[in-house]
């Protein structure tokens, strides 16, 4: 009797093990479930991607005013009635540091 009571603990804790411990147990689990929810955020994700895209096409395959609009953005297009602007900002000043300043004085003071 002692000898199957030892050996029905033997099993189970090599039951126990495996259900706990061993990458197929809860760990698996618990590692199979971050994945889906990894998965199903990307799935989200591109979901919403596919919704625009769907639209876009809608706008394309609609009317004139879409394809107007990416051609202005993407390649530049200027209507025949239209005149380009382009505004170009002159570059940013270089800030000169009083420490730099002062060592360039001194430097003319010592030269004279």
């Amino acid at each position: 009797m002692k000898w199957l009571a030892a050996a029905l603990a033997v099993v189970l804790i090599l039951l126990q093990y495996r259900i706990w411990i061993s990458d197929d147990g809860l760990r698996g689990v618990v590692r199979l479930e971050h994945a889906v929810a990894a998965q199903q955020a990307q799935n989200a994700k591109l979901t919403e991607r596919n919704s625009r895209l769907a639209a876009q096409v809608q706008d394309l395959k609609s009317g004139t005013a879409a394809i107007d609009e990416l051609a202005r953005s993407d390649l530049g297009m200027i209507g025949a009635n239209e005149t380009f602007y382009q505004v170009v900002e002159p570059p940013p000043a270089v800030a000169v540091s009083s420490a730099a300043t002062s060592k360039h004085l001194k430097i003319d003071q010592a030269g004279k």
